[in-house]
């Protein structure tokens, strides 16, 4: 039961950081190496991707009053539409060539308080996305389909 998920999910936005609390960019298709996203600041091992299901991003919205959060301003890498990731903790994702595994929850940090004022840190807690490590490098690109590996 635990294994089995109704529909394969999306992947619906990827975001690049090129340093530490520069803008993030959006890209239509990224490199992942054995150490993350390639043109990505990230670290490496269990924290080399980061994720966040599409599905939060209105509630993190409603949560603090705006009509809507554009990606990039919650510096995840890869949005995911379709499945509920908190249901894949320690579960391999195929996405494209890419397999990535799901590590564990990635809190909020204080910057979420710079970027949407105050009240931005609790509200994207526990919609804060996951962070992942990378099994299989590969390339990954909109739309392409995400599913257990």
């Amino acid at each position: 039961m635990m294994t089995r998920h109704a529909l394969p999910g999306r992947l619906d936005w990827i975001g690049l950081r090129p340093a530490r609390r520069m803008a993030v960019v959006a890209a239509k298709t990224a490199n992942i190496t054995i150490d993350g996203l390639t043109d990505d600041h990230g670290r490496s091992g269990k924290r080399a991707v980061t994720l966040i299901q599409t599905e939060h991003l209105p509630v993190i919205a409603r949560l603090l009053d705006v009509a809507e959060i554009a990606p990039d301003r919650l510096r995840r890498n890869l949005m995911i539409s379709g499945m509920n990731l908190y249901a894949l903790r320690k579960a391999e994702l195929r996405i494209g060539t890419a397999v990535i595994q799901i590590e564990g929850p990635c809190p909020p940090c204080s910057r979420m308080e710079e970027e949407f004022g105050p009240g931005g840190y609790n509200a994207i807690r526990g919609h804060g996305g996951w962070y992942a490590s990378v099994v299989t490098p590969g390339t990954i690109s909109i739309a392409d389909t995400v599913t257990p590996s």
